[in-house]
């Protein structure tokens, strides 16, 4: 008899995103003639830049010519043309030394997050952020960190769990969260930068510029955290995958801008919002060769060369075409090509922020990254405000409870839509 994973059957209901799809095909079925906005799914709308089209454009050229044709990545964690831009564009403009072993190329910021935590033992304890992108929760859960029915994973080698602990099982199930999962409040009181928990956590799942509060966290904020993770010997998943949105000079872009931190962390960066590759897939990770991970009898190991081991088995890599498409991104034209792009998407923030905030919202977010914050009105909950949004302005936000328990009470709006329709939803948006 095949068994399942049982793991799977512990998530709740759908991931959040294919909900909000649902509902909205459903709302345009029912009324074919409504024109729907949307300010919810963080999908981009700008075409790719011209330095990027037209080197991918010589790239496909290539693959059609059998003295330049290229098949599989021998590396297999990226062509070297494209990790060394990323070094020198990425991180030694910044003052930050990243070795070209340290790059693994692949399709995805979210897979990444996903997928490193398989690396990692069954016992650590995980802390999130509350409210937290979906896929660090969730990836978890699947892999049985999480408590709660079927089969349950020790915790730190003990056999049974004491009373304490079953009271807070409790207690994260009351919430809305899973057992086992230490999830730390990011609330307007701290500015939606969690402070480090007050008890020894493993796996530490950071994202600043924040998804989905667009708050940034200071290199002092920073510092604690690496301080914590060395003194816990944790290591911290940090998600830059909107650092390119920062314009504030004071708030470092790397969690690498820290000193200490390729002891402890493991980066995460993105192509898919700063240079419209949501459609292309590429991304990197940068997994220093400092990082230490322990065996059950204490022994450290580096985190590195797992890492590569897991990467070239299970992924073949990110086609020829889309990396010189990468590549051009750091071409002097393509830097001033994407920053147009992001400069016209900080607008629509800027807009969006602006106009909420003279119509009585309570707005955050919108500077430094291109979420926007909103708290619903008093005694909306915010499924609630997305149906009253969806139906009467034609208007889709992401509801942030789907976040987590702490994101209850707001709804999350992209800077990401074309800037006319932007306006058209603003002005939607003052006659409710």
């Amino acid at each position: 008899m095949i068994g399942i994973n049982e793991n799977f059957l512990k998530l709740r209901a759908g991931y959040l995103f294919p909900e909000i799809g649902r509902r909205v095909r459903t709302f345009k079925q029912e009324h074919p003639d409504a024109k729907v906005i949307s300010m919810g799914i963080g999908d981009v709308t700008q075409p790719l830049a011209p330095a990027v089209l037209e080197a991918m454009h010589r790239a496909v050229d290539e693959m059609g010519r059998p003295e330049t044709f290229r098949g599989y990545d021998d590396s297999g964690v990226g062509y070297e043309f494209l990790r060394r831009a990323i070094v020198e564009n990425d991180f030694a403009a910044r003052g930050v030394s990243i070795e070209l072993d340290e790059v693994f190329v692949s399709d995805g910021t979210k897979c990444d997050t996903g997928n490193m935590q398989e690396i990692f033992g069954i016992d650590n304890v995980v802390a999130v952020a509350d409210p937290v992108y979906p896929v660090y929760v969730d990836t978890n859960v699947m892999a049985g960190r999480a408590r709660g029915e079927g089969i349950l994973p020790s915790n730190r080698g003990q056999d049974a769990r004491d009373t304490k602990e079953q009271g807070q099982d409790a207690l994260a199930t009351s919430r809305g969260q899973y057992a086992g999962i230490v999830y730390m409040p990011a609330t307007a009181e701290n500015g939606f930068v969690p402070a480090p928990p007050d008890r020894p956590v493993d796996m530490i799942y950071l994202c600043f510029p924040n998804n989905p509060t667009g708050a940034v966290a200071t290199k002092e904020a920073l510092a604690r955290w690496v301080e914590y993770a060395r003194v816990q010997k944790a290591v911290i998943f940090f998600d830059a995958a909107y650092e390119a949105f920062i314009t504030d000079p004071a708030i470092p872009h790397s969690i690498y801008e820290v000193e200490g931190a390729r002891e402890v962390a493991i980066e995460f960066r993105s192509g898919s919002k700063t240079a419209g590759f949501t459609g292309v897939r590429c991304a990197y990770s940068i997994v220093p060769k400092q990082l230490k991970a322990y065996t059950r009898d204490g022994r450290a190991v580096e985190v590195n060369p797992i890492w590569r081991r897991r990467h070239t088995t299970k992924f073949n890599g990110v086609s020829y075409i889309t990396q010189r498409g990468a590549e051009a991104v750091y071409s002097p034209e393509g830097k001033k090509q994407v920053q147009q792009t992001i400069d016209l998407y900080m607008a629509n923030a800027s807009l969006i922020r602006d106009a909420l905030t003279k119509l009585g919202y309570t707005v955050y977010g919108g500077t430094n990254a291109p979420y926007i914050w909103v708290r619903t009105p008093k005694g909306v909950g915010s499924w609630e405000f997305f149906d009253l949004l969806l139906n009467k302005a034609n208007v889709v936000c992401t509801p942030g409870a789907g976040f987590g328990p702490s994101g209850e009470g707001y709804v999350r709006l992209t800077a990401f839509g074309l800037p006319q329709n932007v306006r058209e939803a603003l002005e939607r948006l003052a006659k409710l």
